[in-house]
């Protein structure tokens, strides 16, 4: 018995021994088998040892079986088995274990163990973390920076948005202003909406940042930091540090936070010290390092660029295009884009306005270029990454290059060498084309504006340097994800690393799926219909399921009727022979007897979506590739498959990206494409084992396949997958699932699944 955090667990009946109570959460922040897998996993694990466990699932769309008060105050232990933030503060006075997803698969009966010995959570406190040989989690400032983006992406698509909505409708060249709007028109009120969206985004992006790695207390410093890295008037800079500056005071805000934590206080001071002590310090702190030591290069850096481009005026086209180019998609928005725009600006006024044609031609780059990589490969960018990157193709368009920072920000080695790349390909063209911009603005509004002269050149240079950026992007990208999982292979990491994120399907963010109560309505469905043999028992079956959400699983299970013991002792709410009339003619129909006349109805499986023309008990493939295509043909006997090789295709892509074997002999290849007009899954078992690259080193027995189309309704294709791994986790359920005779006995047993 562990010493326990908080109340004593409770149970165990008058004088008997007392149950060992404890929670769990599992989350990954882009796949969506790994949340449930974990969750299935450290619950078995927990009843074989006579635990009383409940585990929150924080998944794909949405958390499911919260914890609420009282399992808090009841739990003797709390694990959280996760690669994303979770918020601790509700733990608080508990004994907080915090690994990463993967060890929650892998290692379920060594974080039980640990977790009795976990350190008590307290108030602002950092919970205690445990890696195992084997385990392999994000590290702290990934999560870190993933937090930040993700905060800051809404910020600026809606204040991105609402600056090119007014440029477009309330704006007009003045060669003395750029894109002017009306000082007193509407339209004016909107753009100035948009830029308070805009100026929020950098302190957005470190204060959640900071809020990350040292909680609560370092969201104010966060914040005020990143306020001041932006605002260069502050340390006599003309252009703020803009986004590459907020990461700085963000990570800077999130460990001195931590850092003043660790100080002893007396126990008067302790309930202030979150709420006053640490943020005042901590923003004071920061605010002055950055205004004193950190600003000041920067306003050096400034400074020396503007004097150094302009000694660079008499020299080639060519070769200032490129700098101005690298130098605009360097950093967006922050000091060295502005030197190179404001120097473009400056020498409108003097006649030369082939420089500011150069940085016109540059500044939408970046945007369009990440945009259209959302486009080009979809499957390695989740869906608030593709949704951004269609705000951004539209920012891109009216010269708003802040537009491609979410990007730049969440993958900087590869995202800021392909903007600068695009960008100096597109300055140099310009260059050499002789392009001319008369406004200090860029983008292809200037043009179609008519500010610029040499449009259709223009055009040209905007193209092939967003084209250059898409596709170094795509292939930077590409080379990461290689490297990432050739890492994981050296490292051994658990062998459910790899994640299930659907080609074209990002995996998002966060979020859950009601798998449970999916799993009802299938057991209570199958059970009506197979009792009930009428029409007054189908249609009692659609009132059952719409109810169903209610309902007990076991006792759900257990209340299914097969059409053997049916024939025996009766159908319980079938009704008699005087029940309610037939609505069609047909052969008499007795309670609880079904007839020849009418055929038997195949339990539902995975929402109709398999069904027995998708399920095949021997395999005659024997390698990836030719198992994919044999199953891709027994999705296409649905006739839901439109184009068979383009299926394979897909599929064969995401593989590409990374396995699919999930370990435990199964697998589920699967692809979302329009090469399959409705969702559609089939299950093939192989006897002698597909060699599928599972970091476990098993060979696919249990195969299934899973196809939606690209505009597939809600997230029908989350719940599939979080219905299959978390029931193929059970190993009574793949043992039963190996053992099915034939192609109905398989479907008897999936249909367990929902």
């Amino acid at each position: 018995m562990t010493s326990t955090a908080g109340p004593p667990p409770t149970g165990g009946g008058d004088g008997g021994r007392q149950r060992l109570r404890l929670l769990a959460v599992t989350a990954c922040p882009t796949g969506i088998a790994h949340t449930y897998m974990a969750a299935e996993k450290l619950a078995q694990a927990a009843e074989s040892r006579g635990i009383d466990m409940k585990v929150e699932t924080q998944g794909s769309i949405g958390a499911e079986n919260v914890l609420d008060d009282n399992d808090v105050s009841t739990a003797d232990g709390v694990i959280i088995a996760a690669d994303k933030d979770v918020d601790l503060s509700r733990f608080v006075g508990k004994r907080v274990l915090v690994v990463g997803v993967a060890e929650g698969i892998r290692h379920p009966e060594r974080l039980i163990e640990q977790v009795r010995s976990a350190p008590v959570h307290t108030a602002g406190g950092t919970a205690a973390t445990a890696t195992a040989p084997g385990g392999k989690e994000r590290s702290v400032a990934y999560k870190a920076l993933m937090n930040g983006v993700s905060y800051m992406i809404p910020f600026v698509v809606v204040g991105g948005l609402l600056i090119a909505i007014s440029l477009s409708l309330g704006g007009h060249p003045d060669p003395s202003g750029g894109l002017v709007i009306p000082k007193d028109s509407f339209w004016m009120d909107v753009n100035n909406i948009g830029v308070i969206g805009f100026t929020l985004m950098v302190p957005i992006l470190s204060g959640y940042i900071a809020y990350a790695i040292g909680d609560r207390p370092a969201l104010v410093p966060g914040m005020i930091g990143g306020w001041i890295a932006n605002t260069g008037s502050l340390y006599d800079s003309k252009a703020g540090a803009g986004f590459i500056g907020a990461i700085v005071t963000g990570f800077l805000a999130g460990y001195l936070v931590l850092w003043i934590k660790k100080a002893k206080v007396p126990k008067f001071a302790q309930p202030i010290m979150p709420i006053i002590v640490i943020p005042i310090v901590a923003t004071t702190a920061l605010g002055l390092f950055f205004i004193y030591v950190i600003g000041k290069p920067i306003s050096w850096v400034f400074e020396h660029l503007t004097s150094w481009l302009g000694g660079m005026t008499g020299t080639s086209a060519i070769l200032l295009g490129t700098i101005l180019g690298l130098m605009i998609a360097f950093d967006m928005g922050g000091p060295v884009n502005k030197t190179a725009f404001l120097f473009g600006a400056g020498l409108i006024a003097t006649g030369n306005q082939a420089v500011m044609g150069m940085c016109a031609a540059a500044i939408p780059v970046m945007p369009l270029g990440q945009g259209l990589a959302t486009l080009i490969r979809q499957r390695s960018y989740t869906e608030q990454e593709r949704e951004t990157g269609l705000a951004s193709l539209f920012m891109g368009c009216f010269g708003i290059s802040e537009g491609a920072i979410p990007f730049a920000a969440a993958r900087p080695a590869q995202v800021i060498p392909a903007n600068m790349l695009g960008g100096a390909v597109a300055g140099a063209v310009a260059g050499l084309a002789g392009v001319k911009d008369a406004v200090p603005h860029g983008g292809p509004i200037v043009a179609v504006l008519g500010a610029v002269s040499g449009v259709p050149m223009f055009f040209v240079a905007v193209a092939i340097g967003t084209a250059v950026t898409a596709v170094t992007t795509v292939a930077l990208v590409d080379v990461s994800e290689r490297k990432r999982r050739g890492e994981s292979v050296g490292h051994e990491v658990s062998p459910y690393e790899p994640e299930l994120a659907l080609v074209g399907a990002g995996a998002p963010g966060a979020g859950g799926v009601v798998a449970e109560r999916a799993s009802r309505r299938g057991a209570v469905s199958a059970g009506v219909v197979g009792s009930a043999g009428s029409s007054a028992g189908a249609a009692a079956a659609v009132e059952i399921m719409a109810d169903a959400g209610s309902a007990d699983i076991d006792s759900a299970n257990s209340g299914s009727v097969t059409s053997d013991s049916a024939d025996a002792e009766g159908a319980p709410g079938s009704g008699s022979g005087s029940g309610s009339p037939a609505a069609s003619p047909g052969p008499e129909i007795r309670p609880g007897i079904l007839p020849e006349a009418l055929p038997e109805v195949p339990p539902e499986v995975l929402s109709g979506y398999l069904t027995e023309q998708t399920v095949k008990v021997g395999l005659d493939a024997g390698d990836k590739e030719g198992t994919i295509r044999e199953l891709a043909g027994l999705l296409a006997r649905t006739g839901k498959v439109v184009d068979v090789e383009e299926l394979v295709a897909t599929a064969l892509r995401r593989e590409a990206q990374g396995t699919t074997g999930l370990g435990e002999e199964i697998a589920i290849p699967h692809a979302k494409t329009d090469a399959v007009s409705a969702p559609v899954v089939g299950f093939a078992r192989s006897a002698e084992g597909v060699e599928w690259g599972s970091l476990d080193g098993t060979k696919a027995r249990l195969v299934f396949m899973i196809a939606v189309p690209e505009a597939a309704a809600g997230d029908e294709h989350l719940r599939i997958l979080a219905l299959l791994s978390r029931k193929l986790m059970d190993a009574g359920f793949r043992e039963r699932l190996s053992a099915a005779e034939d192609e109905s006995a398989v479907l008897g047993v999936l249909s367990e699944a929902g």
